[in-house]
């Protein structure tokens, strides 16, 4: 009897016959050669592989270790993908340069490569605003003395045209002295918050046109004036506005609660869903060190001997509702 063919698929699901197999090999700590042909998918995604003195004969991979080898394998594929995309970008944007030269109407969606030409499209659309500038800004410890020379003089100079700005950023730039330099330079009607979690960046002139990353590098932006769009990103910001805490002109300070500081209620809710050190401190816009001190000190406050019993703590103290209750 002539055995079925075995369905394609990825790494991400395994189909029956491999997830028996598999867990079968795990259990018995060998496979036969001839079983295994029911799932070559075993050893196409490398959960097994054959025996050095026996090819016959297969043995299983470790789960965690078939596990970082298919992350890695997603993270190549990822990184791929990501170079495709800027190849695709640096094809075509000479070719929407000549269309910019044409008598039609100005695109609606424009590139910009490299810090310089950012700098100046938006620096010329600044100049084209008069009355609100939006603004959300991570990762300002990227930024260079020159590009926060440059921004300062195009901010100052919007501010004495009449203009007003507001920017959003983390609660971890909150003590950041480049911030607190640039605010006390700045004259003008300007007012900065801050929240546990905000978007990439985004610059918003006017309601009218909105500068956002094009890649993940931050090295390609795109200028976008439909006004759909824009309205939405517009419309986001305002609603990110009113949930923030007040940074400047005048500073509110989140309340500790239970001996549970904002900061450690904000890691709090990231362990509650499962994230690693190294995502907490991505997404709250800190250090790894600094991520793992406070997860620490939060675990201390708690009385949490291990990490798993930390997330039952957190659940049970009931910090993360209370959190909500000041929202």
């Amino acid at each position: 009897m002539s055995r079925s063919p075995h369905p394609p698929h990825g790494a991400d699901e395994l189909c029956p016959a491999g997830e028996h197999l598999y867990e079968r090999a795990l259990r018995e700590g060998l496979l036969s050669a001839q079983d295994a042909e029911a799932a070559p998918c075993l050893l196409d995604h490398g959960l097994v592989h054959p025996v050095v003195t026996d090819p016959n004969r297969l043995e299983p991979v470790a789960p965690a270790l078939a596990l970082h080898g298919l992350l890695r394998s997603t993270a190549q594929a990822v990184a791929e993908q990501r170079h495709r995309e800027g190849r695709l970008i640096e094809v075509f944007e000479p070719l929407m340069r000549l269309g910019e030269h044409s008598d039609t109407a100005p695109s609606e969606i424009e590139f910009f490569r490299g810090l310089p030409l950012i700098n100046q499209a938006i620096t010329t659309a600044m100049d084209e605003a008069t009355t609100e500038l939006l603004c959300v800004q991570p990762h300002v410890s990227h930024y260079t003395p020159r590009y926060s020379q440059t921004s300062l003089r195009r901010d100052q100079d919007f501010l004495d045209r009449g203009g007003r700005i507001r920017t959003l950023y983390q609660h971890t730039g909150r003590h950041r002295s480049i911030i607190a330099a640039r605010y006390e330079l700045l004259r003008g009607d300007t007012q900065a918050r801050t929240l546990d979690e905000i978007t990439d960046r985004l610059i918003i002139a006017d309601r009218s046109v909105a500068f956002l990353p094009a890649n993940p590098e931050r090295t390609v932006a795109m200028k976008v004036r439909i006004p759909a769009l824009v309205t939405y990103l517009a419309t986001t910001f305002d609603r990110l506005w009113r949930l923030a805490t007040p940074m400047y002109p005048e500073a509110v300070q989140q309340p500790t609660l239970n001996g549970v500081t904002p900061r450690q209620r904000a890691i709090a809710a990231l362990l509650v869903e499962g994230h690693t050190d190294a995502v907490v401190a991505e997404r709250l816009g800190m250090n790894i060190r600094t991520a793992r001190i406070h997860i620490a000190k939060l675990a201390a406050t708690l009385g949490s001997d291990s990490r798993a019993q930390l997330g039952y703590l957190i659940a049970r103290s009931g910090i993360l509702d209370q959190e909500g209750a000041l929202t």
